[in-house]
């Protein structure tokens, strides 16, 4: 009688198992670009390794074994904060998860010596469309969804809806955009190479994060608006206090040009699996390999910061708006603890535009994209 039972029991666990899996999948087919979550899907079914292991992270009391996943499968849980956890990770560590945190105040905990060298070619660097696949464990509405790291108490939907205090003058610079880390660089393919500075840096202005600036300086000034691009390395050649020398350099422009009300700046993720594979956050929109981008807000959970919540409501709507034209191109809103000098304008944000395994002409084209959605937020603030 008792076999039986057992029997039974291991029955109706894998039914239920089944019936979350396919909930699972029905969910995403809601939330995500149907052509990157079919070929995710088409990926983790060929490994039972990630079957298993997403089922106990979600059934919760099934006997832990060798996992066998490849760093991307436990990067894709690592996606759901509610199958890390499930599954034992969720300690904060990059190999386990894709982490957007970039770096901490007033320095960057991450040592740029120590990733992992990219030797791959670009065609063999591991791209995935990176996607909630539900919105549990994110503080979510209108379909925009943030990790919340904190756990502060959010709206998102009074956030999505709020008006803001930006009034955009019709004279004067009305955005600025600076990078801390300019230095950053992207996987060199085809005419983007460059002289290394560090794993995927480099001071070639025209091969960094900085060209990328240009780029979302370029389309929002052909939208209408007035830019000032601080084309300054603040990582080199020193990288630890990049984020003091920034902040410096954002107040300085701010007292010659008043007029300006939002802060962009712009980074790149770095994306590294246990296994030292590296892998890039890529989208195809309108058939063009495209990064996708990652707005990353501060908060007042470590230091003073009482506009946070104003910057997060233009976050909110930006990321709504890139939702509204491409479904795929951006990643959850990441909520930090720190401020990322977030604290100086009342429409500040951090961008990370894909990632080190990404190429400049992936993260070009999410510039354009990004540059478009944010002008058409921006343009309803101008007076």
């Amino acid at each position: 009688m008792e076999k039986g039972q057992g029997r039974w029991t291991r029955m109706l666990r894998r039914g239920v198992a089944l019936f979350l899996t396919t909930v699972t999948v029905w969910v995403l087919s809601l939330t995500a670009d149907m052509g990157a979550a079919a070929e995710t899907f088409r990926t983790l079914a060929e490994s039972p390794a990630f079957v298993s292991a997403a089922l106990r992270a979600e059934l919760g009391n099934l006997p832990e074994e060798e996992s066998g996943l490849t760093g991307w499968q436990k990067l894709v849980l690592g996606q759901s904060p509610t199958l890390s956890a499930g599954l034992g990770a969720g300690d904060g560590t990059e190999e386990d998860q894709p982490s957007a945190q970039p770096a901490g105040e007033p320095d960057d905990p991450e040592d740029p010596e120590e990733l992992p060298e990219v030797t791959a070619a670009p065609e063999d660097i591991v791209g995935r469309t990176l996607l909630p696949t539900s919105g549990e464990g994110y503080d979510g509405a209108q379909g925009v969804y943030i990790e919340n790291r904190p756990g502060l108490d959010l709206d998102v939907a009074a956030l999505a809806q709020a008006q803001l205090t930006l009034d955009l003058p019709e004279e004067g610079p009305q955005v600025l955009i600076v990078h801390t880390h300019g230095s950053e660089a992207y996987t060199p393919d085809g005419t983007d190479t460059y002289v290394a500075t560090g794993e995927c840096r480099t001071t070639d202005t025209e091969k960094s994060v900085v060209r990328v600036g240009d780029e979302i300086a370029k389309v929002l000034t052909e939208m209408g608006l007035t830019v000032v691009h601080d084309t300054g390395l603040y990582d080199y050649p020193e990288y630890n206090g990049a984020y003091d020398r920034s902040l410096a350099a954002v107040e300085g422009w701010l007292e010659q040009y008043p007029t300006i009300q939002v802060v962009l700046d712009v980074h790149r993720d770095a994306l590294i699996g246990a296994d030292g594979t590296v892998y890039k956050p890529i989208t195809t929109i309108n058939g063009e390999s495209c990064a996708q981008v990652m707005l990353v807000m501060g908060s007042n959970a470590l230091y003073d910061h009482p506009g946070w919540l104003e910057n997060l409501a233009l976050a909110v709507q930006v990321q709504k708006e890139m939702n509204t034209l491409w479904p795929t191109l951006a990643r959850p809103i990441g909520l930090r603890e720190n401020r990322y000098n977030q604290q100086t304008a009342p429409g500040a944000m951090l961008v990370e535009v894909g990632s080190h395994g990404n190429t400049l002409q992936e993260a070009l084209a999410a510039a354009r994209m990004f540059a478009r959605a944010l002008g058409a937020v921006l343009l309803e603030y101008k007076g």
